[in-house]
């Protein structure tokens, strides 16, 4: 008999933010943690490092896929750190070790990930980050919630399930 696994979310954001961002990132970090969910970045500063910073604060694990190969490159608040040597090509590594994604605000890092993730079939919730639609103007299935409670709440309703 398998333990029952915990949900894994992917929050995604750039290695530089605004304040506003920092503090909904490190909101979604303890709302993940609060719900039992481990949190899995990119591993860096930024927005990764304010999530993670929620999540180890309000007991929870967080897992940091970094782009080079030094254990050191990652932010203070990860529970385990996985150095890949393969600098942004790791995004894709993000992104699918998450049931969904939550992206706050990013640069062009972050929409590559929304994009890896959509192509992959999992959900994505906006907050402050891009929108997006295709060639012919019909929007991206990427949902802006307008909170961190909002953001982590449709993470969990929409996240794609992982067999045990």
């Amino acid at each position: 008999m398998m333990a029952a696994r915990a949900p894994v979310v992917s929050v995604i954001g750039s290695a530089t933010c605004t304040e506003d961002e920092a503090g909904l990132a490190e909101a979604v970090g303890g709302l993940l943690a609060a719900r039992g969910a481990t949190l899995v970045c990119g591993g860096r500063g930024g927005v990764m490092e304010a999530a993670c910073r929620g999540a180890i604060e309000a007991g929870g694990t967080t897992i940091g896929i970094l782009p080079g190969a030094d254990y050191g490159d990652g932010n203070p608040f990860l529970s385990i750190a996985i150095p890949t040597g393969l600098g942004q090509a790791r995004n894709v590594l993000v992104v699918l070790a998450g049931e969904a994604a939550i992206a706050i605000g990013g640069g062009y890092g972050t929409l590559s990930e929304i994009g890896l993730a959509l192509k992959h079939g999992r959900p994505v919730i906006g907050l402050q980050s891009w929108t997006a639609s295709d060639g012919g103007g019909r929007p991206a299935e990427l949902t802006m919630a307008s909170s961190a409670e909002e953001a982590v709440e449709l993470a969990f309703q929409r996240r794609k399930r992982r067999e045990n």
